[in-house]
C-alpha cells in the first residue's frame, strides 16, 4: 500500500545516510549547539536538506516534521557550518544554489500534527556519530496518528557477512526486512526473538544517562532476573537490535517529571520493532500516540520489547514506581 513512499523513503535515507560517513570521515564536523546544549552538525543539517528535498519532489503536499531548522545557519556564527553543509549537499545532489538549501532545510521544520506527514531524524545520536559509535537516519510516515511506513538506517550496525551498516524498510501490517545499508543485496525479513524469560533476556538503553533512567532500568532488570549488562548505545539502532532479535528489551525510561519526548526520535524504530513482531508502549502500556504534534504529548517513557516479556515489564516498572508521573 506504501510501497512507493518506502522507496523513495529508502533512497533518500540512504543518500542521507552516504552524506553522514562523508562528513564523519573529515576533519571537522562544524558542530553548532541549540538553546538545549544539544550538538547539531553539518551531517545533521545536510541529512535533513537531502531527505526533504526527495520528500517534496514526490510528495510535495506532504507536511514533514523534523528536528532541525536553518534558522541557526543563518545566524552569524553558523556561517562557516552553513558554507559546510552547502558543499557537502552540492556535491550529493550537483548544481543546487544555497538558497534551494535552506528551503530543503526548513521544510521539515513544520510543527503541528496533519492527517499524513513525514517525521525526521536526520542524524539520531548525534553524539553518537561524533563519537564513530551507532546513529541512524530515521524517516517515518504518519497516517491518521500511526506510523505506516518507515526506513532506518544505521551505519555503524553490523550487516550480513560482517558487512557495516543496515537499512531496515518497515511497513505496518507487512512486515519488516533488513539489508546492506550501501549494498545492492534484496532485504530480508526479520523478527524479535523468541525469548520468554526474563532471566534469559538481553536489553539495552541509552548511552548517556540524560536520555534514560540508568538506575531505574537497572531495578526493572533486576526483578526480571537479567544478568548480563546493559548494551548501551545512542540512537534507534536499539530497535533495530530489538526487531533483529539481538536483544528483548529496550528502556527510555524519564528522567525528570514532565519531560515528553519527541516523535522523531521513536516514530520510525518503534515500527520497525511492531512490523517484527514486537510491542511498543509507553511505561504505563499506552499505545504511543503521534496525533500530538512534535511530541509525544499523551505518553511517558518508551517501552520496547519482543512482544512475549512486554507486561512483565510492564509491571516491574509498576512496582519500583516508575509508571507515576
Amino acid at each position: 500500500m506504501y510501497q512507493r513512499e518506502l522507496e523513495v523513503a529508502a533512497r533518500a535515507v540512504t543518500d542521507a545516510a552516504r552524506l553522514c560517513e562523508g562528513v564523519r570521515r573529515g576533519a571537522d564536523s562544524g558542530t553548532l549547539h541549540k538553546g538545549d546544549l544539544s550538538p547539531v552538525t553539518v551531517a545533521d543539517f545536510g541529512s535533513q536538506a537531502l531527505v526533504c528535498r526527495a520528500l517534496a519532489d514526490f510528495f510535495p503536499h506532504d507536511p514533514v516534521i523534523g528536528e532541525e531548522s536553518a534558522a541557526a545557519l543563518l545566524s552569524a556564527p553558523g556561517a562557516g557550518t552553513r558554507q559546510k553543509v552547502f558543499a557537502h549537499v552540492r556535491a550529493a545532489v550537483g548544481e543546487a544554489g544555497e538558497d534551494e538549501m535552506l528551503a530543503w532545510i526548513d521544510r521539515g521544520s513544520h510543527a503541528t500534527y496533519a492527517p499524513r506527514f513525514w517525521t525526521l531524524d536526520p542524524i539520531d545520536g548525534t553524539k553518537g556519530f561524533l563519537r564513530g559509535d551507532q546513529y541512524a537516519v530515521a524517516l517515518a510516515l504518519v497516517v491518521e496518528g500511526m506510523p505506516v511506513a518507515a526506513c532506518l538506517a544505521c551505519p555503524n550496525l553490523p550487516g550480513p557477512g560482517g558487512s557495516r551498516g543496515v537499512l531496515l524498510l518497515a511497513e505496518r501490517g507487512r512486515g519488516v526486512t533488513c539489508q546492506p545499508l550501501f549494498g545492492s543485496e534484496e532485504g530480508q525479513p526479520v523478527r524479535v526473538s523468541g525469548v520468554g524469560r526474563g532471566d534469559e533476556a538481553r536489553f539495552c538503553e541509552s548511552f548517556d544517562a540524560g536520555h534514560s533512567s540508568h538506575d531505574d532500568s537497572a531495578r526493572v532488570a533486576a526483578m526480571l532476573g537479567i544478568s548480563l549488562p546493559p548494551v548501551r548505545m545512542d540512537s534507534q539502532a536499539k530497535y533495530a537490535v530489538v526487531a533483529r532479535g539481538e536483544a528483548e528489551l529496550y528502556l527510555r525510561l524519564p528522567t525528570r517529571k514532565g519531560y515528553r519526548e519527541k516523535i522523531w526520535d521513536h516514530a520510525a524504530g518503534s515500527l520497525v520493532v511492531e512490523a517484527a513482531g514486537g510491542r511498543v508502549t509507553d511505561v504505563v502500556g499506552n499505545p504511543l500516540d503521534f496525533s500530538r504534534g512534535a511530541t509525544l504529548e499523551r505518553n511517558r517513557g518508551v517501552v520496547v520489547t519482543n512482544g512475549l516479556l512486554h507486561e512483565t515489564v510492564l509491571e516491574a516498572l509498576r512496582t519500583v514506581g516508575v509508571a507515576a508521573d
